[in-house]
């Protein structure tokens, strides 16, 4: 989304759920994956919010989760914005 020039207000609440329901349209990310990204956001901001402990296991799956994404959007910006890679 953003390297096609759109931005989420983040000054606005939802701007994070926004931008990971997007990426099934911006970088043809399957929808069961998008579904698990936004359940680890979801954890995540309740650990923000109660001090909880996220579980290892969970921390894991979203590192996992987080490397997938990132190879996904470098090949997609290689195919589709080359001019925004190093």
């Amino acid at each position: 989304m953003q390297a096609n020039g759109y931005r989420t207000l983040t000054s606005r609440p939802g701007h994070h759920t926004t931008m990971i329901q997007l990426l099934s349209q911006t970088v043809g990310l399957d929808k069961p994956t998008v579904i698990v990204l936004d359940a680890l956001r979801k954890q995540r901001n309740i650990a923000d919010y109660t001090g909880d402990n996220v579980p290892a296991s969970t921390i894991s799956e979203c590192i996992g989760q987080a490397e997938s994404l990132l190879d996904r959007v470098r090949d997609w910006l290689k195919y589709n914005r080359p001019e925004l890679i190093d």
